[in-house]
């Protein structure tokens, strides 16, 4: 596999770090949980619901395939022992606060100074530096902070709840992206490097498609008129006659024509070249029309059509259908699958999942 041979040490807790680390060992690298000796370790061990034998969903999905440490860094001697192993990896995870590595003695000049190529990945919430580094935050509040989660009110206007963990992927793929551009790079250099992975610059950099107004006119975007957010008729929801809903998420001309073809709407091409946020006539039109027949009748018409659509489907189908991008373990606990799918060397998951501190006595020989 692709990643055989690269050792990670990995001292972050719930998801950017682990779920990251996760992938690196579905694709054959030797990833080891370092977790703190407190007596229950990585938190997801005991949070959420379970499968059948008790196992956390959560942690399944982001400790299959690794081996557990556990260490107390604040006792000389374990830190000591843990040192050694730090200096035979190639990759270090952590996401502590800023400046707890120091205080704990296993900071990246620490590490360096023992191994020269190690490739040191730091993911916080707000970076090591600059006038949020201290705040403590998890995903919620970097999508508060960030100002998505004013993008992603609820049609009412008022402030939602946004389930998806959005900093917590931005920064884990970004983490996976500078590290393995550094191990990368190593290959001729010979040295590793430093990565400051800030959840908030993360989630950030990933608004390209809204920033339009305010880097060209300087002012917060209208939600009414954004082409996310209902400002494009075909990039909306709308409510069938039994209170379903058909979502359409594809503005291309070619879509646009074979739509209103269908609907009898093709007066409203026209209405469709005018800007985002004024396309009022065709959002009626469309309103109107799908108000008209049920979910189901409309299911069937748009699987004729040739345009980007779909229902409002809930996680569990998308999880559970037919194809879907799950696997089951041995035991028949069902599992999300990598989604890095490469042609001659696919990711290998192990579904082995180790104790608090199973290896801990194991890996003191090394990796």
């Amino acid at each position: 596999m692709k990643l055989d041979g690269v050792k990670v040490l990995d001292l972050s807790a719930f998801l950017p770090g682990p779920h990251m680390s996760m992938m690196m060992a579905d694709h054959g690298a030797s990833v080891v949980m370092v977790e703190p000796d407190n007596g229950v370790g990585e938190p997801t061990r005991v949070m959420g619901e379970t499968y059948d034998d008790g196992t956390s969903v959560w942690f399944a999905n982001i400790a299959r395939g690794k081996k557990s440490y556990k260490v107390n860094l604040k006792d000389p001697e374990q830190q000591s022992q843990f040192l050694k192993l730090a200096a035979e990896a190639d990759v270090f995870v952590e996401a502590f606060r800023p400046g707890v590595v120091q205080r704990l003695g296993v900071d990246y000049e620490s590490i360096k100074a023992i191994n020269p190529k190690i490739v040191y990945c730091s993911i916080s919430a707000f970076g090591q530096n600059g006038q949020y580094k201290n705040k403590p935050a998890h995903d919620l509040v970097i999508q508060a902070m960030a100002g998505t989660a004013d993008l992603t009110r609820g049609m009412d206007g008022a402030p939602a709840l946004t389930p998806m963990p959005s900093a917590d992927m931005t920064a884990s793929l970004h983490a996976l992206s500078g590290i393995l551009m550094a191990l990368y790079r190593r290959e001729s250099t010979g040295v590793g490097d430093y990565l400051d992975i800030s959840m908030y610059d993360s989630l950030l950099s990933w608004v390209p498609n809204v920033t339009g107004a305010i880097f060209a006119e300087d002012r917060q975007p209208v939600r009414s008129e954004m082409r996310s957010f209902g400002g494009n008729a075909f990039v909306n929801i709308y409510e069938t006659l039994d209170g379903g809903h058909i979502i359409l998420g594809g503005s291309e001309p070619k879509f646009v024509l074979n739509v209103l073809t269908a609907l009898g709407g093709l007066d409203h091409i026209e209405d469709m070249r005018k800007p985002v946020g004024q396309q009022g006539a065709v959002i009626s039109f469309l309103k109107n029309t799908f108000k008209t027949k049920t979910q189901s009748d409309w299911e069937a018409i748009f699987d004729e059509i040739d345009c980007c659509w779909s229902t409002i489907r809930t996680l569990h189908k998308a999880l559970t259908e037919t194809g879907a991008p799950t696997i089951k373990d041995p035991a028949g606990k069902t599992h999300i699958k990598s989604p890095i799918r490469f042609k001659d060397e696919p990711a290998q998951l192990s579904f082995d999942l180790p104790e608090f501190g199973q290896h801990t006595q194991e890996l003191k020989g090394g990796f």
